[in-house]
């Protein structure tokens, strides 16, 4: 028995990294389990997950599987984004200049900088006392 034809792109912003597969289908989404109404109840997260399908033209055509974990919902969704955009230029590189163009091809990386010794967070330093 032959395996549909599926395509793999990962996916990472901030702490987070999600592992999407694209396999031609009617659109259904499965996101650690659940569909995307559910892992994402914003709707501006799920626009901007569903973004590269749009500006691909392949909405409703592709059966969207991910299993994403780190960071918070905002990281989660840019790192889906970026899985799906790589998903879609391996199912088909004559997508990669449109997908490049919108910046959905581009690692997003700006991460937390580390707390560093003798001050309170990365660059805020303890108050100045002359006396």
């Amino acid at each position: 028995m032959a395996t549909p034809a599926q395509y793999r792109g990962t996916g990472k912003r901030k702490t987070s990294v999600a592992r999407v597969i694209l396999r031609p289908g009617d659109g259904t989404t499965w996101f650690n389990g659940r569909t995307i109404e559910d892992y994402f109840p914003r709707d501006t997260h799920r626009k901007m997950v569903l973004a590269p399908l749009k500006v691909a033209g392949v909405e409703g055509t592709f059966d969207l599987r991910v299993r994403v974990h780190g960071g918070g919902p905002s990281g989660q969704a840019g790192a889906t984004r970026h899985g799906i955009a790589r998903a879609l230029v391996e199912a088909d590189p004559e997508l990669r200049v449109p997908l490049k163009r919108e910046g959905f091809l581009t690692r997003d990386a700006r991460i937390v900088e580390r707390k560093k010794a003798g001050l309170h967070k990365a660059r805020k330093a303890p108050q100045f006392s002359k006396r």
